[in-house]
């Protein structure tokens, strides 16, 4: 019976495992690590990389049939505070006492099941790759916007008047980006990603984080490339003058109003959709 928990345990531990490893962060079983004041044998140490930032977390496994209790969760506090950890984790097969919830409040100490581990750290995950698409949005769109209008109309960035369909616009492509960013970070799905442009790319919806990461690659990896081409010729043509500056911080970009109207029109549907379906049940 020893042997069987003993090997249920370290398959719960190696699973543990395989799921930070798929979140591309760097992880290891039953290591030892020197504290401060002494060395701790540790469940899993996890690596990664946020944001330029080195993070260490330590995760301890309870494969247990019993609920974690406080006296757990005060050591981990201590041996995250000892080492210099960033974060801990106790991953419990059957959940916690009301007693060890009270000592992680307002800690870095994180309680979780296997389950609620996997949707907690791939949240953050979609939230940290999400913030560098806005970075990257708002860096596009100061270029965008740094020309005049009668330039990019010239040179293909925009339309001119209000032909219908238009072959691209960039203001459309930059709201309908960040509208589907917004609804991403609200775990609304399907995502719309239609547009009135001939000229665009990928599927009309997102079913799923990675789809809508795959569109994102798709359409600002096409806007720089027409950004640049428009630049290109504007430098050839003497005609390359741009408003340098960014937009300063807490200051709304243009497209962000846009984004806003499109993002409350999706949570109007979807509401709809889901009071009709309740009402069809």
């Amino acid at each position: 019976m020893g042997q069987e928990m003993n090997e249920d345990w370290f398959a719960f531990q190696e699973k543990i495992k395989e799921h930070f490893v798929s979140l591309g962060a760097d992880a290891e079983t039953n290591v030892r690590i020197s504290g401060v004041r002494t060395a701790h044998d540790i469940d899993i140490l996890v690596r990664t990389r946020f944001l330029g930032e080195d993070l260490v977390w330590i995760v301890e496994a309870k494969h247990w049939k019993t609920k974690v209790t406080k006296a757990e969760v005060m050591t981990l506090r201590s041996i995250v505070d000892d080492v210099g950890a960033d974060r801990g984790f106790i991953v419990s097969l059957v959940g916690f006492q009301s007693g060890a919830k009270e000592a992680s409040r307002s800690t870095n100490v994180t309680l979780k099941t296997f389950e609620q581990l996997k949707a907690h750290t791939q949240k953050e995950v979609e939230s940290e790759i999400l913030k560098t698409y806005k970075d990257r949005l708002n860096i596009i769109e100061d270029r965008y916007w740094s020309h005049g209008k009668q330039s990019r109309i010239e040179y293909g960035l925009r339309h001119d008047f209000f032909p219908f369909p238009n072959k691209f616009t960039g203001q459309e492509l930059l709201g309908t980006a960040r509208a589907a960013i917004m609804l991403a970070e609200s775990h609304i799905y399907p995502i719309d990603l239609q547009m009135h442009l001939t000229e665009r790319k990928g599927e009309a919806f997102a079913q799923n984080f990675q789809q809508l990461v795959n569109w994102l690659n798709l359409n600002l990896n096409h806007m720089d490339h027409r950004l640049l081409d428009a630049e290109w010729n504007m430098h050839k043509n003497g005609d390359f003058n741009p408003t340098l500056g960014r937009t300063p911080l807490g200051e709304k970009h243009p497209s962000e109003m846009m984004a806003e109207a499109i993002f409350e029109k999706s949570q109007i549907m979807t509401n709809k959709r889901l009071k009709r379906d309740a009402q069809t049940r």
